[in-house]
């Protein structure tokens, strides 16, 4: 067959690779790789020190939403543990104004910048008369930890299979993979009177939620 077609020996087996060479495949190329220099883009997402980069703890947050908290609407009710270890109730707090924020994770860049935030207008909540409580997927542990580290005033709850998450239906990000940043503004009368979702600008999460105590 091979000589009707008129193909050398050389020709046939240059069609076909010697079983020593190994295709090569450029990662430099083909795959793109982010860096340190990308964290201030992802503020939820943790990256190692390397070239790589690092799965988060969340990676594989997934929420199905099951239901979604919307204003003028009273949330579910939800009891979780504090960075102390304590069970907190939403209820607690009814009479008062309440702040409910939604991060994806303790110790993360724009994380950390919304606590802070948070942390030097805290006197703003006080004398609104409103408190602020941070939710995400963390140990109490963690919270202890971050809340230390970083002098926090209010309380940080933490929502173990984000149960609370769903329940409120919390949007996620980044096509499911990053679990949302979603602040909830809570009349006395434990009435939603505003939700703010902005992940890429976590401080901008001060600004609105003082704007509606200021109005209430």
């Amino acid at each position: 067959m091979a000589s009707s077609l008129g193909l050398s020996s050389h020709t046939v087996a240059s069609l076909f690779p010697s079983h020593t060479s190994k295709p090569q495949l450029s990662l430099s190329k083909s795959i793109p790789i982010l860096t340190k220099s990308s964290q201030s883009q992802f503020h939820g997402l943790k990256f190692s020190h390397s070239s790589s980069l690092s799965i988060p703890r969340f990676s594989t947050f997934k929420t199905s939403i099951s239901a979604k908290v919307n204003k003028g609407t009273v949330p579910p009710a939800f009891t979780l543990k504090d960075q102390d270890g304590k069970n907190v109730s939403l209820s607690k707090f009814k009479g008062k104004p309440v702040v409910v924020y939604f991060y994806p994770a303790d110790e993360t860049p724009g994380c950390t910048k919304q606590a802070c935030a948070f942390r030097d207008s805290y006197e703003k909540f006080k004398k609104a008369g409103a408190e602020v409580i941070g939710i995400s997927v963390d140990s109490a542990e963690s919270h202890k930890n971050f809340a230390k580290k970083y002098r926090l005033p209010f309380t940080l709850l933490s929502d173990e299979g984000n149960k609370v998450r769903k329940e409120w239906g919390v949007p996620s990000d980044l096509f499911g993979t990053l679990p949302g940043r979603q602040t909830y503004v809570l009349d006395k009368k434990g009435v939603v009177q505003l939700i703010y979702n902005n992940q890429f600008q976590p401080e901008k999460h001060i600004d609105e939620t003082l704007k509606i105590l200021q109005s209430l």
